[in-house]
């Protein structure tokens, strides 16, 4: 990839890193207006190296060494929905999944836990 492609790349992530990234498109439902929010978050990153090659001892160099790279993403995190009636506007907090998983496993440790006690109570150790 050349430098002028990467620094292209860069900059069309730039211009789409803006207000409209964390908002969605407003959705009117039910006399109610919905507008989903998200957390948006760019990451780059870039490395060049020159220098000769590793060679055994007995070899010339043929050419000067050169390197590069780059690489990066971006991640979006539904955080909830601004909620607009004709009464009020407030903020409706999405469930957050990695929340979820973390109770769930938690809570099955626990029953796990529970239930070896209840059996090692009936049964004995023997």
């Amino acid at each position: 990839m050349s430098l002028n492609k990467l620094f292209d790349t860069i900059e069309q992530a730039r211009e789409t890193a803006n207000w409209r990234a964390a908002f969605g498109e407003p959705q009117a439902v039910e006399n109610k207006t919905i507008i989903p929010v998200a957390r948006v978050s760019y990451g780059f990153g870039l490395g060049f190296g020159t220098g000769p090659a590793q060679l055994e001892m007995d070899e010339a160099p043929e050419s000067e060494a050169e390197g590069g790279g780059g690489g990066g993403g971006a991640v979006a995190r539904p955080l909830g929905a601004i909620v607009v009636t004709p009464e009020t506007v407030y903020f409706e907090k999405a469930m957050d999944p990695g929340k979820v998983a973390v109770v769930v496993l938690l809570l099955g440790g626990l029953f796990v836990l529970q239930a070896a006690r209840t059996l090692t109570a009936i049964f004995g150790r023997d």
